[in-house]
């Protein structure tokens, strides 16, 4: 079986080189050569420099684990709890399906192992947050949710002033839906679900969280094995959905620092920000953030950055009904582009013109 790979591309793509430029090119050239299938926002110093489907709903995967950091950094400033309280692995293994996160969960745990954070089969609330974003590891965006309260998710979106945002809800329980233990007609299965409303389908998705929550067992009746690409991309059609405008308001924010008091933006950043612990990041920016996810049919990414010389810029692009081949090739071109569109004003201006429709 193909995996799902909805997987957080990691921090260290602005370590690309400038001289790489191919990566950057054909990424753009792929965006504008399928305008009807992505969304974008750029803008610089709250200037709007391009933007296109801005408006338009498009699945999120792991980006809309930024609410989940947010409210982590929230709750950890007030002290709620103890980010560095330790953790049993078992908590956050039974929301771990294994084949669905692209090996996001395993990655995660080489790191952690080799780097001496788990002790005695625990680790770190900051570390399981950090894996979340780094690695894009959903079980423990599953694990946080059910910790932070999803109500108080559902608040961070409306701080935030978002309108066009759907409801927040674990992506590993929501693949329970999908499975076929009767045999049944694959395009019967899908017409009933497609047949959920949304109250629904949420009822159902969090019905299942409870059972994995509460039963460390109930995760062994899962069947890898029924989800097929058509499966993948209808349960990915149904994920967590935004607009790129309004995911670049939330990197505004962000990026300047407003809403959020100073204690949860010094945690925030250590969950979004861990390019700023390489030297060579400090010697051109204040402070860079980002976070995405993919599927095998949805790409996300949202870029944020202050530079030395005080320069904000805010990125976001979101593609859809992407191919398997499609999304990886996507991916291997990401680090060059996010790293040209910060650091080349000459590129930005080729995107604009591109997005325009200007003549070069």
């Amino acid at each position: 079986m193909k995996k799902i790979v909805f997987v957080t591309i990691a921090g260290c793509f602005l370590m690309a080189s400038l001289h790489a430029q191919s990566g950057a090119d054909s990424l753009l050239n792929f965006l504008l050569k399928n305008k009807n299938r992505a969304s974008l926002y750029l803008q610089k110093n709250d200037y709007i420099l391009t933007k296109l489907n801005e408006d338009k709903l498009m699945p999120l995967a792991g980006a809309a684990n930024i609410m989940v950091a947010v409210e982590f950094a929230k709750q950890a400033a007030y002290n709620v709890f103890g980010f560095n309280a330790l953790v049993p692995l078992k908590d956050i293994n039974k929301y771990y399906l294994p084949n669905t996160d692209g090996d996001a969960y395993r990655n995660w745990i080489k790191y952690e192992t080799r780097i001496g954070h788990i002790k005695n089969d625990s680790i770190k609330l900051i570390d399981v947050a950090r894996g979340m974003i780094m690695y894009g590891s959903t079980a423990n965006a599953e694990y946080l949710m059910e910790l932070l309260g999803f109500g108080n998710l559902k608040n961070d979106i409306r701080m935030f002033g978002l309108k066009q945002h759907t409801l927040l809800y674990p992506m590993p329980s929501s693949l329970f839906l999908y499975q076929n233990p009767k045999g049944l007609a694959e395009d019967k299965i899908l017409k009933e679900i497609q047949s959920l409303k949304e109250d629904d389908y949420y009822k159902a998705v969090f019905s299942i969280h409870r059972e994995l929550n509460m039963d460390s067992g109930y995760k062994e009746k899962f069947r890898p094995q029924d989800l097929s690409i058509k499966m993948q991309k209808a349960w990915s059609a149904r994920l967590t959905a935004a607009t790129a405008k309004e995911y670049a308001k939330v990197a505004r924010v962000i990026n300047a620092r407003l809403i959020l008091n100073e204690k949860s933006y010094a945690v925030l950043g250590k969950l979004v920000e861990t390019l700023m612990e390489s030297p060579s990041s400090k010697t051109w920016l204040k402070h860079v953030g980002m976070f995405g996810g993919s599927t095998i049919s949805v790409l996300t990414k949202t870029v944020y950055a202050t530079l030395k010389d005080g320069t904000k810029l805010e990125l976001v692009y979101f593609f859809n009904d992407l191919t398997g081949k499609e999304t990886y090739k996507l991916q291997s071109w990401m680090n060059d582009f996010d790293s040209r569109i910060l650091k080349d004003e000459n590129f930005r201006k080729k995107l604009v013109e591109g997005v325009e429709g200007k003549k070069k």
